[in-house]
């Protein structure tokens, strides 16, 4: 492996490559990396005017940590973050065994895995930190942005948002606590029923040693219909603290590019719903190479096997695996009646034999992003 620097500062330019440690680029100056892939391929990459670092978003019931895991080892061309789904923090700890899971450093082995944490009592929050903390995560992130009536409704994700003296209290619990020298982000949205509010959110935002927030551009009563508020964006990265990072709609590779353009300051962005319809996402964001179909069968396969192999019966096996063609779907064009086999597989053998059809079968469309519902 070589490194050099002082290259043109006008192209950020560095080469990452699969199983090698990551590169971190410093303001003005680029870093090269050369090293291998498995077939010895080289991939080179270039950024212009800026390093863009990128997270993969938390999505409940899909990136539990055996997605996580096949994601890593078979796409992860440039994730510096990977956000656990929600973890619900009570007076009790840790009880669930989906949660011991998600947190056991055996399972989040060669990422960094941030743990996110849903909870509407600070002091029960601080407390599970610390916890986090003697496990060795050095950063945890807190959900502020869940908009489902369930969760809202217990003063839970962005139920917080509500009443921002109970934010305020909220807040004061978790840092007066102390967290041991854990670091503490938060992913919020910009309001319940507006974003008028956001202003003042952001002024108690503002009052924490945050390590950075996370801004989902939109409104509570929106959940994931209409599209995210540009402006919302722009007052968060003029008049936060913390640094920022985008959360929204960043389904395809013009979605990024038209985001970059718009905010050439922004320099962290989270992928989640385009980046779990197309595993290949960020590389051809990264390197304009789209994703090879054979590489979607073996993603798929391997996530396939995982589930059998920690799950029982073939319903919990392929309730998850229908959830994931939720997104994936897109990545074939003119394939709805494959995609509907796929749903009515009632047994293992159908489900593989309707997945065989569709690979078979179906139009690959390697570009393709996901498609929301407004």
């Amino acid at each position: 492996m070589t490194m050099k620097k002082d290259v043109d500062n006008e192209v950020l330019y560095r080469v990452l490559v699969k199983f090698v440690p990551e590169v971190t680029l410093e303001p003005n100056e680029i870093q090269v990396l050369e090293a291998g892939r498995r077939d010895r391929e080289e991939i080179t990459i270039y950024t212009r005017y800026r390093s863009m670092e990128f997270y993969f978003a938390p999505l409940e019931g899909i990136t539990g940590y055996l997605y996580r895991n096949a994601f890593h080892e078979m796409f992860d061309c440039g994730i510096g973050k990977y956000f656990t789904p929600f973890l619900a923090v009570n007076q009790n700890g840790i009880t669930k065994s989906r949660e011991k899971g998600e947190i056991d450093p055996h399972n989040n082995s060669g990422m960094m895995v941030i743990p996110q944490l849903l909870g509407s009592k600070g002091g029960e929050a601080a407390n599970y930190i610390r916890y986090l903390g003697k496990m060795g995560y050095r950063e945890v992130n807190l959900n502020l942005g869940c908009p489902y009536q369930t969760v809202v409704s217990k003063k839970k994700g962005a139920g917080l948002l509500a009443d921002t003296e109970y934010l305020l209290r909220f807040l004061d619990e978790v840092f007066e606590a102390g967290a041991d020298g854990v670091r503490i982000s938060v992913k919020t949205r910009i309001g319940m029923e507006s974003g008028e509010a956001f202003g003042k959110i952001l002024e108690i935002y503002n009052q924490y040693p945050l390590s950075e927030l996370i801004a989902h551009a939109r409104v509570r009563k929106d959940f994931n219909g209409g599209r995210p508020d540009p402006e919302a964006f722009a007052r968060a990265l003029s008049e936060s603290r913390a640094p920022v990072c985008y959360n929204g709609d960043i389904f395809t590779e013009k979605d990024y590019r038209t985001f970059a353009e718009c905010f050439p300051e922004a320099d962290r962005i989270m992928l989640g719903r385009g980046l779990i319809a197309n595993p290949g996402l960020l590389s051809l964001i990264l390197t304009g190479k789209a994703l090879e179909k054979e590489a979607l069968q073996a993603f798929h396969d391997r996530i396939y096997r995982d589930y059998r192999e920690v799950m029982s019966g073939d319903v919990n096996v392929l309730f998850k695996m229908k959830e994931l063609w939720n997104y994936m779907q897109f990545l074939f064009d003119d394939s709805q009646k494959h995609i509907k086999r796929i749903r009515k597989a009632k047994s293992g053998a159908e489900y593989e034999d309707a997945v065989r059809t569709l690979f078979r079968c179906g139009v690959f469309v390697p570009d393709a992003g996901f498609r929301a519902e407004n």
